[in-house]
């Protein structure tokens, strides 16, 4: 009997482990084929770790985990890449000093595996010599995967001189992916927040910003179609009307999508619950609301530019955008207005909008 994944983000241990899985290597083998440097926005919980996961199996040739799905029959499984993954999803980090000891970590855990000496003393400089010798000793460009790029950021938003403290020590990495070209077969960073190319990437102006395109609108999430297909024999009695009111209505220009932890759990509890919204603690998000002055009636009906939607920075933080990135509002409508595109963002479903105004409500009367 298959089990449902909840919480597993290891492709193999999935495929291995009998698991329900949703087959997303079709968009996996279109990413591939149209592009080589990708960046993603998507909530927290959405499936982001476990696509990059599946990335790093196909570029590593492990053919026998794909037995069955599009990638099977749509891959060259003859050529294998080194990869390089990038991940700052564990822990929270306070200090800057702390991130380059955990950046340093990561490098050196790639080294003792590939069995590579690095001489440089600097992260940019230790970065860009892993990625050189990873090729040198395959004759094979190299991949870099990176994930939750943004959570020592998030982590410190808040604290605005710490968060910008945090922001150029993460530049350490970013900043040498354009200058080692030569030797990148594919990029892809993941993350909840997109923050601004020009005060974080650095130079990395090829990064193509894939968060609202409507050809990956369905890369992370299910589909109606994928739901009632994967997950056929345990919706036998359940109410799909209400299961789409209270978990879908995600959407980036393309169909909308269900919750992936929300489904998996209610799946294995058959109760309607705030599954994703307790998981998280939007303790920043409510001081923005308030600096803001937001009630859950403005949240209905915001709207925000497509220049707005891409400059997000420490300095200079969008309520609106952030509110979009981190899952708590979802494009409703996308129009142009003269010259400008204009998106119209609302709550995704009756979850998040339960909850976000039952917690904004307790709030301001706290504050009172």
């Amino acid at each position: 009997m298959k089990k449902l994944p909840i919480g597993i983000q290891t492709f193999s241990e999935i495929i291995q482990e009998k698991y329900y899985y949703v087959d997303k290597t079709k968009v996996l083998s279109n990413l591939v084929e149209a592009g080589k440097y990708y960046f993603l926005s998507r909530p927290r919980r959405f499936g982001k770790s476990l696509f990059l996961d599946t990335l790093r199996e196909a570029f590593l040739g492990n053919k026998e985990l794909f037995k069955g799905l599009y990638l099977e029959e749509n891959w060259n499984w003859n050529k294998k890449y080194p990869v390089i993954r990038i991940d700052f999803g564990s822990g929270v980090l306070r200090d800057k000093n702390i991130l380059d000891t955990v950046i340093g970590e990561i490098l050196r855990e790639h080294c003792e595996k590939e069995s590579i000496e690095l001489k440089n003393e600097t992260i940019s400089g230790r970065f860009r010599e892993l990625i050189m010798g990873l090729e040198q000793k395959y004759s094979e460009k190299v991949v870099i995967l990176v994930d939750e790029y943004d959570k020592p950021i998030l982590d410190n938003i808040a604290n605005k001189e710490v968060a910008r403290e945090m922001r150029d020590g993460l530049q350490n990495i970013y900043s040498v992916i354009k200058g080692a070209d030569t030797f990148i077969k594919f990029v892809f960073i993941t993350g909840v927040s997109k923050f601004s190319k020009v005060n974080l990437f650095s130079g990395l102006n090829n990064l193509e910003d894939i968060t609202i395109n409507s050809d990956f609108a369905t890369i992370c999430g299910y589909t109606q179609e994928e739901l009632t297909t994967v997950f056929r024999d345990l919706l036998v009695d359940t109410n799909l009307d209400e299961l789409k009111l209270w978990y879908n209505g995600y959407n980036f220009l393309g169909d909308s999508v269900y919750n992936p932890f929300d489904i998996l759990l209610y799946l294995k509890n058959k109760e309607f619950k705030n599954y994703w919204f307790e998981t998280g603690n939007p303790s920043f998000l409510l001081e923005l609301i308030k600096e803001n002055q937001y009630n859950a009636i403005n949240m209905e009906h915001i709207q925000v530019t497509q220049e707005e939607m891409g400059a997000f920075d420490v300095d200079c933080i969008e309520l609106e955008v952030l509110l979009f990135q981190t899952g708590y509002l979802t494009i409703v409508k996308k129009e142009r207005v003269l010259e400008e595109i204009i998106y119209t963002l609302g709550f995704p479903n009756m979850e998040v909008k339960m909850s976000l105004t039952s917690l904004i409500t307790n709030f301001e009367y706290e504050m009172l």
